[in-house]
């Protein structure tokens, strides 16, 4: 039998790509239910105070209303359940603009919405704390987060040869996924199910039965597809069990999908983080001293604060380091993970910083972050178990051109535009979690099929086509011989599609599950072989119709000696308009450590998705609070530019070649969240050198460069 060539690591197309482009991937509500009825919250018009009267009379008597639900006849739930942000209609307490206080279920969504226009409520208004420049002097030690030292960095900092000080701002963001977050809710006595976008569909289970007050194998979560989540679907929020509790309350399914204004005081946000950074070295350019003091706000009464200190632990070789946060309590949800959590940010004080030291330096940048390259993670001393940022900055300048940079700014025009050239790194941590699978063969004559069942999720990265390439490799089997079923909590359960370990851990346990399959049926056939035949080569040779296994996968022993990361370069050439202060990125390379690549195309995708984002994030992404009201000023896609096709120019991607085994069996290492990380420093660092005015300040918008 001729050898079947391997399909790991070839650019095929996604399995579901026609599914998506014809309109038969069925996303959180297209599921279809018989007899829905349709929900609509609605909100606080104050950002602190206390509900005094909520009056439904009138809604409950508009046309097709079944039920107005509030914190007077909601039933009691468990607010520590694991969902987040409270708003679960618990109590008349409010404490941001836009906390959920009701709910209007109707025949229609038409009738529901103009229901709950109907609802009058009044407050006993107090003063709200939302202006956080004001704030920030009452920061506060978080409860969950020591200071980190090594060395010290003060001392080391005044007896430095060289230092520099700056303190950077990123602004609050959101995730604006294109599917906004929506659910169906379907109660079969006291079984519940749950069509709802999960990053994770296990987590999401046992949240809402925790918060229900019910067990996690009452509760179903179907969720095959995903329109985007960047982390916020990635712990699940009060709009998840108030559909459930909707739907029981009228005894039938209930349909409720957040409108997109209602999304920016719904499901978290990046929150705003003033970064201090503080840098020492010594004439010859060798770093001495790092210190990275971060303040940043949660919610009035509860903590998140993103690790935007976590670059900064471990990308350059320095001897006294110094990590701290400081948090403000404040009248605004709670923040949450958002895509490269606190890489994206962190990296941007960090990499503007290197930089703008490089230049008082007089060196050149990519040199000046050669020669801190550290021989192991100077957070913990470990060995790394494969580190890729030398090759990822010499391979990239010298793909991008480098040498033409001038190290002197606004050396570079063309006609009334200024050009310049930056570059920053970045990195995120590359983790295997224990997933379960279940792989089930059956022949037809000599034709074998195989499902590969677990309770992975899709968030629109590739998981489908992935692992359907895994099963074929490991299998024997080609790709339209592989069925992949994700996306439901009744298969085995599996890691969550967040923090970059969907790939690895999903591509681990299907393929430990295919081989645990084989081996299983060459014990079963009792011979030797001189060379490892195939599952589909053992299920037609021995005439078996029908065998099944299931496998549970951790990361391998020894995984936690090494420091394992992905790691990038990333390279950015801006053209400025001297007149206008209009910045455009005309040329991007992103390049890319990131172990075996399962999916050339995909793997692409996702790193061109992060530096959309991350463009987004240094020129126009952010979200602005009225201080008058505590209400977003930005609610909509009108006024929160994502940035389009006009507003991106020339994209190249590379990945170097990385074999690393040691954090997982088949090496793979994700690439979700180090796309965007060092990129807003990269445009920012380009900006400078286009322009000699440097902006601490996120988003670069034209009046800051005029």
């Amino acid at each position: 039998m001729q050898e079947k060539e391997n399909v790991v690591g070839t650019p095929i197309s996604r399995i579901d790509g026609l599914a998506k482009v014809t309109g038969k991937a069925d996303y959180s509500t297209d599921h279809p239910v018989k007899n829905a009825a349709y929900a609509i919250l609605f909100k606080s018009t104050i950002a602190a105070g206390r509900i005094t009267d909520i009056d439904t009379a009138e809604a409950e008597k508009a046309p097709g209303v079944l039920a107005v639900i509030t914190h007077k006849n909601a039933p009691k739930l468990n607010v520590k359940g694991g969902l987040r942000g409270g708003a679960m209609l618990q109590s008349p307490v409010v404490e941001f603009y836009g906390q959920h206080i009701g709910i209007v279920v109707a025949e229609t969504f038409e009738q529901a919405r103009h229901a709950s226009h109907l609802v009058k409520v009044t407050y006993d208004k107090a003063a709200a704390r939302v202006d956080f420049d004001k704030l920030v002097g009452e920061a506060v030690r978080p409860k969950d987060k020591e200071d980190e030292k090594r060395g010290d960095a003060k001392a080391a900092l005044r007896a430095a040869e060289i230092a520099f000080e700056a303190v950077y701002a990123t602004p609050i963001e959101h995730h604006h996924p294109l599917e906004p977050h929506a659910t169906i809710a379907e109660w079969n006595g006291g079984q519940l199910t749950l069509y709802n976008s999960s990053q994770i569909v296990n987590g999401a289970q046992n949240a809402t039965a925790a918060t229900l007050n019910i067990k996690p194998e009452q509760v179903r979560i179907i969720t095959p597809y995903i329109g985007g989540g960047f982390g916020s679907k990635g712990g699940q929020w009060a709009n998840l069990v108030l559909t459930a509790v909707a739907a029981k309350q009228v005894n039938r399914p209930v349909k409720l999908a957040l409108t997109r204004q209602q999304m920016v005081n719904s499901v978290g946000l990046r929150q705003h983080n003033h970064q201090k950074m503080s840098l020492g070295a010594t004439k010859d350019g060798k770093l001495t001293a790092l210190a990275h003091e971060i303040t940043t706000h949660c919610a009035i009464n509860e903590e998140f604060v993103e690790p935007c200190g976590d670059c900064s632990k471990l990308m350059y070789a320095v001897p006294n380091s110094l990590i701290t946060y400081r948090v403000v309590p404040m009248n605004l949800i709670l923040p949450t993970y958002t895509r490269g959590p606190g890489k994206a940010t962190g990296s941007f004080a960090l990499e503007s910083a290197m930089d703008e030291l490089a230049y008082k330096l007089n060196m050149d940048p990519v040199g000046f972050r050669l020669k801190n390259e550290p021989a192991r993670d100077p957070s913990n001393g470990k060995p790394w178990s494969s580190r890729t940022t030398v090759q990822c900055l010499t391979e990239g300048a010298k793909a991008f051109g480098w040498e033409k940079r001038k190290l002197e700014p606004r050396q570079l025009r063309d006609g009334n535009t200024l050009i310049g050239y930056g570059v920053a790194c970045g990195t995120y941590p590359a983790r295997q979690r224990p997933s379960s699978a279940l792989v089930k063969l059956k022949r037809e004559g000599s034709d074998v099929t195989a499902i590969v069942e677990l309770a992975a999720a899709d968030l629109g990265t590739g998981t489908y086509t992935i692992l359907t390439q895994t099963a074929a490799d490991a299998l024997g089997l080609p790709l339209n011989r592989i069925n992949v079923r994700i996306g439901d909590s009744t298969l085995p359960p599996a890691a969550g599609s967040v923090g970059s370990v969907g790939a690895s851990s999903y591509a681990n346990v299907v393929n430990d599950a295919c081989i645990k399959i084989t081996d299983e049926l060459m014990a079963r056939s009792g011979k030797q072989y001189y060379t490892r035949p195939t599952a589909s080569q053992l299920m037609i040779s021995e005439k078996i119709d029908s065998y099944q296994t299931r496998v549970d996968s951790d990361a391998p022993e020894g995984a936690d000696e090494y420091s394992s990361h992905s790691f990038n370069a990333n390279f950015a050439e801006v053209r400025v308009d001297m007149a206008t202060g209009m910045v455009r990125v005309s040329r991007f390379l992103a390049v890319t450590g990131a172990g075996k690549i399962l999916n050339p195309k995909t793997a692409r995708s996702q790193i061109i998705g992060g530096v959309v984002w991350g463009i987004g994030m240094a020129l126009t992404e952010e979200s602005v609070v009225d201080p008058r009201w505590g209400n977003f000023v930005t609610r909509s896609l009108a006024d929160y530019h994502v940035p389009a096709n006009l507003d991106i120019g020339t994209m190249e991607v590379l990945f170097v070649r990385e074999e690393d085994t040691r954090s997982n069996k088949m090496g793979v290492k994700g690439i979700g969240e180090v796309g965007i990380v060092g990129v807003a420093a990269a445009v920012a660092n380009a900006v400078f050198n286009a322009t000699g005015k440097r902006i601490r300040e996120l988003p670069m918008t034209p009046d800051k460069l005029l």
